[in-house]
């Protein structure tokens, strides 16, 4: 198996293959330090896809994702000197994106399924990851084994890429609203003198339960830790990504409008922190 993007999430799906017993070649731009135990180094991302039947994409956008969908592509010409057959793309790059790099591989033989996971780093670790999946029903089979190793729960959400990363976006859109609305209330909560401990129990035991409540407010913002491995600029951009494919389709956007300009502020303010991190930022605090 190969592997392109050697970051939080890339490192940890590395590790998932290996351990469920795949060889594993990975490249990553940063170099050979992110590359996990039992994981061969790559140095191009070409030579990921002359070595492995099913390459693994976990990309920071859209334009990393086509750029190595053209790269394998243009390996392919040669099919004496290319193994990949089929690509697993993780990435949250955005619908058009995943439609564009499935056109590209498609020409040169290869197949592309859309593969967006939710759950960040530490679900890769535990395999509850969850992956929404998209892509022919042949393409999606092809690659079961693969997705099979890197999580235990998975969904086939659609026939054609770019399905699973508009379910991805809308997932991601909301997950960054409650974030932020839980984030404004837990500040408002504590000026009225209320505890934040208390707030989050009562919270995630009501109506305003979310992930924020059960996951990001109790071991990320009450602990002081901000380290559910996931940047504010990530958040933004895919936040971004969003708001841009629902107004493609001209879909209503009242509420994704606020919440792009509230982290795309939060990114610019603070860049490269962990979004769980927009608590202090919305709350003025830095506690």
């Amino acid at each position: 198996m190969g592997v392109i993007g050697l970051g939080n999430m890339g490192s940890a799906l590395a590790s998932n293959l290996v351990r469920a017993g795949h060889g594993v070649v990975a490249h990553d731009v940063a170099g050979p330090e992110r590359c996990p135990d039992g994981v061969e180094f790559a140095t191009e991302a070409a030579e990921c896809g002359r070595r492995a039947s099913i390459v693994v994409l976990s990309l920071p956008d859209g334009a990393a994702s086509l750029g190595v969908a053209r790269s394998l592509a243009e390996a392919a010409a040669d099919p004496a000197a290319v193994a990949v057959r089929h690509v697993v793309d993780t990435s949250t790059i955005g619908p058009a994106a995943a439609e564009e790099a499935a056109a590209l591989l498609r020409t040169a033989g290869i197949g592309y399924v859309d593969a967006p996971v939710s759950g960040g780093v530490a679900g890769a670790r535990a395999r509850t990851l969850f992956a929404m999946v998209a892509g022919s029903e042949s393409d999606c089979a092809a690659v079961e084994p693969v997705l099979r190793a890197l999580s235990d729960r998975r969904s086939r959400v659609g026939a054609r890429p770019g399905m699973a990363q508009a379910l991805k976006l809308a997932n991601n859109f909301l997950s960054a609203t409650a974030l932020a609305a839980t984030s404004e209330a837990i500040a408002f909560g504590r000026s009225a003198g209320l505890d934040m401990a208390t707030m989050i129990e009562v919270l995630d035991a009501s109506s305003g339960r979310s992930a924020a409540t059960s996951d990001k407010f109790p071991n990320h913002v009450l602990t002081g830790r901000y380290a559910a491995g996931f940047s504010n600029e990530l958040m933004a951009k895919d936040v971004r990504l969003y708001l841009s494919a629902v107004e493609a389709l001209g879909g209503p956007a009242i509420v994704g409008r606020i919440t792009a300009e509230l982290w795309e502020r939060f990114a610019a303010s603070e860049p490269g922190a962990d979004f769980t991190r927009i608590y202090p930022f919305i709350g003025g605090r830095r506690d």
